[in-house]
């Protein structure tokens, strides 16, 4: 090859290389080749000489210095750092000096060609160069940034480079900007620059633009740079097409670039007029292919945000093209479609916005809001959610139409019900929206609403039938003539024939017909006939040549003619009188047309009516959204209950009156364990009642305490417990003035007048507000005994029992620690809140109020909260209420007894002799006291007794220091023994030695004979035990929980009572008795769970009670013993389940609840579906086949593990080999169907396919099969997955097919073959259940030949031996003089259940 170096350059053309090998070797003889790849060594000395010629020849240089920069270039990985950055330098030093030459060649006329080949090539290379460069120095930035070299770890050096080199790489666009800016097609022989040049600038900038870090701020200078130089090449060198598929390239690999490209979009149309760049890139990325786009998932994410970026900035412009875009709408990526309309909603917002739009625009706009709107139903729930958003902003920003809110606020509440969690967290958020942007009303009462739409339809039809009147009274001109011509005729025939003229009419001109024509007109409205006749005839003589005179005519038509003439002249001015307003005739007619007119009044009433109706449709459509959007508060998403929460504190302030059954129903969220829920609902009540308006702090106040009175009315006790908890939460954080506790206690205290409701919220407001603050109360103990426990006390019970239940707050506060050697806050005996208790206690027992017992049983507590020494004060009340019941008795009963030694149980010895309310009101006192004593004892005394053994053990040990101090051989012995050393409570056993120590008072002292409670268990038991005789409803309910208070105390006394117990809880028929003994069973379960294990049945057995009550008071009795395991789970849990399908939904909800925090324990759901399922088929005590369904949809959805599905799997089609009845088949196939199957799951099926083979004939369980082999195409894609299911349908239809060719040929003997096919399983059955350890819960399942049952276990354990006598009971009070063995309510020995399981405890539960 040639040595080119020495030719002149002249004579040789520099090719600008696609790769920078193909420099090294040559293609022609005239082609620059690069002739020797210096080493490493040369290329400092080397770069010297190049800067050197540099200072003589110029940017010319480079013509024969090429080959050194050509080697510094493929020695860049290892070539020294500081030779790398003077190459730079020098090769912009030369782009530079080279720019300022061609500024002065380009302006010349009379270029050489010579001289511009020599330019041209020096202009290639040192291009190419200071390229290729740039692109180096970028490899190795964006190298050294994914090896993740951080600031620690970078020298000061390496650091200052990096940042020289970002500062440089802005110079260098910028010098190539001004290159590019110069006129260079002058350069090339046909004036055009060639394409490789401007692609190996372009490619430089595209290079810079793939850094991840170049949409950062500090890069925008240089971001800004290259921007401006795609400009340049775009607006100068036809640049369109190749920049237009480089940026859908770098779209689709580049995710950090769609907002950079925006950018560039936007300085391209606004600074070089390219504003068809954005047309170019739009049809690009519309000609992708939709199914390849839902495989690259990355470059529909970048052609997604570029079209929403764009829309955003440019939204008229994305408007122009959005036609080539269309088409992805229906595509299977859902993320072009989420881009696609976002870009619809920015075009909405920014350009389709107002009334003022063209009718080509309002079009638009509404296909746009259709597509919106369509796409709410789209089968992508992330499409489904970002349209939701984008209506949302539209609806904030007021685009849209008013038309259109009523539809779209159908769809949003529809979407409530989705499925997907952040879908319905949007339409939320959507519905929220179109409250706070309503254009009807700050008020969206519909109740309000209606009776203001009725009053203006009203007035609105009434305006419309005067409008018709006044229509009506309007006459045409044509019907004037038809009236008046009858008249006329006859008028005419008599003026003919006399041929007379009557009437002269002065004025007529002979020149003037127009004023003839006005007379006869004038003349016949005056209904002056003749004379318009007689005027009319002298015109036919004297203007025979005007119209209408000069029509023709004959002589016998005169009449005719008269009259056509007539009828031209009064309808051609009835046509002409709206011009004319000189006469009083053409003044009325124009009015009376104007009436015909609708009036503007009838066109605004009309739009005011519209307006109320969108307003109350509106109204509808929000508290319709109110119900759907109330269950969503206890939904398992944090942000769907969030959202809800919001949702009602938007609806609370704009008044509609259904929100304050949501906001009462968000209560029971302040005990979430989410912190975000619980925070939720706390700033919720922050911003509905913490916020009042007023113009001073008192009015504020005021505001605020009606509003928490307001709603502590008609307030359950739950609620009153969570409201509770929010106040004492806000006193806690001193978010509630001191104003309105001042304002509370003035309405207790009566001075600012208002009604028993309100004072009574106040005292339990200022109640709720000790619980963050005791001393709210505290200081204030004698004002609340002095006001709240007065003389008047007798007439309102329920507010003495919220005076004490706030005093209560006193006690619960000053609770000591474990350990602490402080004493517990008690009050003397002698303090006057007991004495008042005492006196009130006393004073309303003989009186009949619905409310004494409730306040006896509060009194009660606080006076053993607060007490020294409470059982004192309360033996002494009870004491004093037995001498008054015993008074009431009759006086000869009286006299025979002596005052000192009569029992209570002598008070219901004839429950003829004594007031009924009396006796009630003794029982439940008793049950108080007998409670309070067992709490008083656990509790107190013993936190008592630890907390002086504590005292004693901490002395005892500073004495043994300081005598080991003094005489450290001697050993330390003290004279003195404490209480706790008396009772041997010493050493580690002390806390079992001390509960042992309560227990023994309960089991032997309490109910002793000596003690006051043993006088009153006995009236107890034979009231439990006598219904017959004591039916009054309010007397057995308390007996039964005073039975309740009285086991809870010894355990040998619950023992020996239970059977009466629990004959009262499944006999009684007062729903009030049953649910308060199912209260005081789970109390009992707790306490002594051994001896009430033998009798769950029972407790499950109240799950089916018929009384609503009863059965809500069963189940949440029941989910607190089993989810605390105090109740073993056994096969009568199918009885909760059952609850899904009770008519109430609170019911419903407490069974949801149930099994949700059941499904959170290992396996729990699992291992009881099997037995559930038994039960809830049984056709003699199951339930019917479509709740059962339902059930077990619900129950199934617990079922996610792989494992646990195999195993129900192969447990289900086992149990068809022991079903018995169509039904069972039908239900164990439908289990199949609800079980999310895989591979394994579908192999074990066809391993237990003998087990239903024989019962696919049946369609309905064939069908079932059919179902689950859907569900598994839809899943299994895998080629043993189909070729599996295929097997199995085939094995299937020959099966059902099978079995309906043999039914249809012998359908007697195959009955016969199949029912004696069964009878051995039959037998196995009997004998299964048999050996069942489970206690049934019902009759009919106590048959041992039951159709449905769990398959025996290998190995077989003893069975219980119950016995299935039956003893009746007497319930009614007509056997009053029966025996007393008659009326007993209790279960024999033989139904009394013997065998106990032990129940291990980790801790005594008593504590």
């Amino acid at each position: 090859m040639a040595d080119l170096s020495s030719s002149p350059a002249s004579s040789w053309e520099f090719h600008l290389p696609l790769s920078p090998t193909d420099l090294l070797r040559s293609a022609g003889s005239l082609q620059y080749v690069v002739q020797e790849v210096l080493p490493l060594k040369q290329l400092p000395g080397q770069l010297a000489v190049f800067r050197t010629v540099f200072r003589t020849q110029g940017p010319l240089a480079i013509l024969q210095q090429f080959d050194t920069l050509y080697s510094i270039l493929h020695h860049f990985r290892t070539v020294d750092p500081a030779v790398k950055e003077d190459a730079l330098e020098l090769m912009m030093k030369v782009v530079t000096s080279h720019s300022s030459a061609l500024t002065a060649i380009m302006n010349d006329a009379d270029l050489v060609p010579s001289l511009r080949l020599l330019h041209l090539n020096a202009l290639k290379m040192n291009c190419y160069l200071l390229v290729r460069l740039v692109e180096a120095f970028e490899i190795e930035t964006g190298k050294s940034n994914v090896v993740g070299l951080d600031s620690k770890r970078k020298s000061k050096k390496s650091q200052a480079k990096s940042f020289l080199w970002e500062e440089e790489r802005q110079l260098v666009v910028q010098l190539l900007v001004h290159l590019l800016q110069l006129d260079l097609h002058r350069l090339w022989s046909n004036l055009i620059v060639e394409e490789e040049f401007i692609s190996l600038v372009s490619g430089c900038c595209y290079r810079i633009l793939e850094n991840p870090n170049i949409g950062y701020q500090r890069h925008r200078p240089t971001r800004e740079a290259v921007i401006h130089l795609l400009g340049v090449a775009l607006l100068r060198y036809n640049h369109m097409l190749s920049a237009t598929l480089k940026v859908t390239q770098m779209l689709q690999h580049f995710e950090h670039v769609a907002p950079v490209f925006v950018e560039a979009v936007s300085v391209w149309i606004k600074d070089y007029g390219m504003k068809s760049i954005v047309g170019e890139l739009l049809r690009e990325i519309g000609q992708k292919c939709p199914q390849e786009l839902s495989r690259d998932a990355l470059g529909v994410k970048g052609y997604a945000a570029f079209l929403v970026e764009l829309a955003g900035q440019m939204p008229a412009v994305v408007l122009a093209n959005m036609s080539v875009l269309l088409h992805h709408l229906d595509g299977e990526s859902y993320g072009m479609r989420n881009a696609l309309l976002a870009a619809m909603a920015e075009v909405l917002l920014q350009v389709l916005n107002g009334e003022q739009l063209e009718e080509a625009a309002k079009n638009t706009r509404d296909q746009f809001l259709d597509t919106l709107q369509a796409h709410t139903c789209d089968v992508h729930g992330f499409v489904r959610s970002r349209v939701l958003q984008l209506f949302t902003r539209i609806v904030q920003q007021k685009a849209l139409p008013l038309t259109r809110f009523h539809a779209v606020a159908c769809l949003a509440v529809g979407r409530l019900q989705d499925k997907t969690v952040t879908v319905v967290k949007n339409a939320i958020q959507l519905l929220a929206a179109f409250l706070s942007n309503n254009p009807f009303s700050c008020k969206l009462s519909c109740t309000d609403l209606t009776e203001l739409l009725e009053k203006e339809r009203q007035k609105l039809q009434e305006m419309k039938d005067n409008c018709r009147t006044k229509a009506a009274m309007v006459i045409s001109s044509e019907e004037e003539w038809e009236a008046m011509q009858p008249e006329l005729q006859a008028t005419l025939k008599s003026c003919l024939c006399s041929q007379k003229q009557e009437e002269k009419v002065d004025g007529l001109e002979a020149g003037n017909p127009a004023q003839l024509f006005d007379s006869i007109i004038q003349l016949l409205r005056k209904s002056n006939y003749k004379g318009a006749i007689h005027l009319t005839q002298e015109g036919m003589h004297q203007f025979q040549a005007v119209e209408p005179f000069s029509r023709p005519r004959t002589e016998g038509d005169e009449e005719d003619f008269i009259l056509s003439v007539l009828r031209t002249l009064y309808l051609g001015s009835q046509a002409e009188r709206g011009g004319q307003g000189s006469t009083d005739g053409n003044e009325e007619q124009p009015q009376e047309a104007d009436q015909v007119q609708p009036p503007s009044e009838l066109v605004k009433q009309e739009m005011l009516v519209q307006y109320l109706q969108d307003a109350y449709n509106f109204s509808a459509k929000i508290t319709e959204a109110l119900s759907l959007v109330s269950r969503l508060m206890y939904e398992s998403s944090v942000s769907v209950v969030q959202e809800a929460i919001e949702f009602f504190v938007v609806v609370s302030q704009f008044g509609v009156p259904e929100a304050v059954l949501g906001v009462r129903r968000m209560l029971p969220l302040i005990w979430s364990k989410e912190p975000g829920i619980r925070d939720a609902v706390l700033d919720a009540y922050r911003r509905l009642y913490l916020n009042p308006s007023g113009d001073s702090e008192r009015a504020r106040a005021q505001h605020l305490v009606q509003s928490l009175s307001l709603l502590m009315v008609d307030a359950s006790l739950g609620t009153a417990q969570c409201l509770g908890e929010i106040i004492s939460e806000f006193v806690q954080k001193d978010e509630i003035k001191p104003t309105v506790v001042q304002l509370l206690w003035e309405r207790f205290t009566e001075k600012s007048q208002c009604s028993a409701l309100k004072r009574h919220a106040a005292i339990m407001l200022l109640g709720m507000m000790a619980r963050g603050k005791p001393e709210i109360v505290g200081s204030n103990l004698d004002v609340l005994v002095a006001v709240g426990l007065d003389e008047r006390v007798h007439e309102d019970y329920r507010l003495a029992q919220e005076v004490c239940n706030a005093i209560s707050k006193i006690a619960n506060s000053q609770k000591p620690g474990l350990g602490k050697s402080s004493p517990p806050f008690r009050l003397p005996q002698s303090h006057l809140l007991f004495e008042r208790l005492c006196e009130v206690i006393t004073e309303g027992f003989a009186r009949s109020s619905a409310y004494w017992i409730p306040f006896t049983e509060m009194a009660v507590a606080l006076i053993y909260q607060l007490a020294e020494g409470p059982e004192e004060i309360c033996a002494q009340v009870l004491q004093r209420c037995s001498r008054q019941a015993l008074e009431k008795l009759p006086e000869s009963e009286g006299a025979e007894a002596e005052p000192g030694s009569s029992s209570p149980n002598e008070v219901a010895s004839d429950p003829n002799s004594i007031d009924i309310v009396v006796l009630t009101h003794l029982i439940s006192l008793a049950g108080d006291v007998a409670l309070q004593q067992l709490v008083h004892l656990e509790l107190s005394v013993s936190t008592e007794l630890r907390r002086r053994r504590v005292i004693g053990e901490e002395r005892e040990a500073k004495e043994q220091a300081v005598s080991k101090t003094k005489v450290p051989n001697d050993k330390s012995s003290g004279n003195g023994t404490t209480m706790e050393e008396d009772l041997g409570l010493v050493g580690a056993s002390a806390d079992d030695t001390e509960a042992e120590l309560i227990r023994t008072i309960c089991e032997t002292e309490l109910l002793d004979g000596k003690q006051l409670l043993s006088a009153f268990f006995p009236l107890v038991l034979k009231i439990c035990n006598n219904p017959g005789l004591y039916s009054d409803p309010a007397l057995s309910a308390t007996a039964a929980l005073a039975l309740g208070k009285f086991c809870m105390i010894s355990s040998e006394f619950c023992d020996s009572h239970l059977r009466l117990f629990f004959t009262m809880m499944e006999k009684s028929t007062l729903p009030s008795v049953r649910a308060n003994l199912m209260i005081a069973a789970g109390d009992l379960a707790i306490r002594f769970p051994n001896l009430v294990e033998p009798w769950t049945f029972h407790l499950y057995a109240r799950l089916r009670d018929p009384c609503q009550h009863v059965r809500q008071t069963a189940a949440l009795v029941m989910t607190h013993l089993i989810l605390k395991d105090m109740v073993k789970v056994k096969g009568q849990v199918s009885e909760m389940a059952a609850l899904l399908i009770d008519p109430e939904e609170e019911i419903v909800g407490l069974a949801r609840n149930f099994f949700t925090e059941l499904s959170s324990k290992d396996n729990a759901v699992y291992n009881l579906l099997p037995d559930i399922i038994s039960r809830l088929s049984d056709p003699d005590s199951g339930i019917e086949e479509q709740p059962f369904r339902t059930v077990m949809r619900q129950l199934f959805s617990f079922i996610t593990k792989d494992k646990q599905t195999e195993s129900l799997v192969e447990k289900l089609c086992q149990r068809f080999r022991t079903a018995r009845t169509e039904r069972q088949h039908h239900d164990l196939a439908y289990c199949l169907t609800l079980l999310p199957l895989t591979e394994r799951g579908l192999r074990k099926m066809q391993d237990n396919f003998d087990c239903f083979a024989d019962k696919l004939q049946d369609t309905a369980v064939y069908n079932c099969f059919l179902a689950v082999l859907s569900r598994l195409r839809r899943v299994g894609t895998k080629p043993e997955m189909k070729a599996l299911t295929e097997e199995f349908e085939q094995k299937l239809r020959m099966c059902h097919n099978r079995g309906l060719d043999s039914l249809t040929e012998a359908p007697p003997q195959e009955s016969t073959g199949h029912k004696g096919r069964n009878t051995p399983l039959h037998q196995t059955a009997k004998k299964a259940a048999a050996s069942s350890r489970r206690r049934p819960l019902r009759a009919a399942n106590r048959e041992a030949g039951s159709p449905f049952f769990t398959p025996e276990p290998r190995v077989s354990k003893p069975s219980r031996k119950t016995s299935r006598l039956k003893v009746s009971v007497v319930f009614s009070s007509d056997e009053e003089n029966s025996p007393e063995e008659e009326l007993c309510a209790e279960l024999t020995d033989e139904e009394t259940p013997s065998k106990r399981t032990p129940i291990s405890r980790a801790s005594r539960c008593g504590r």
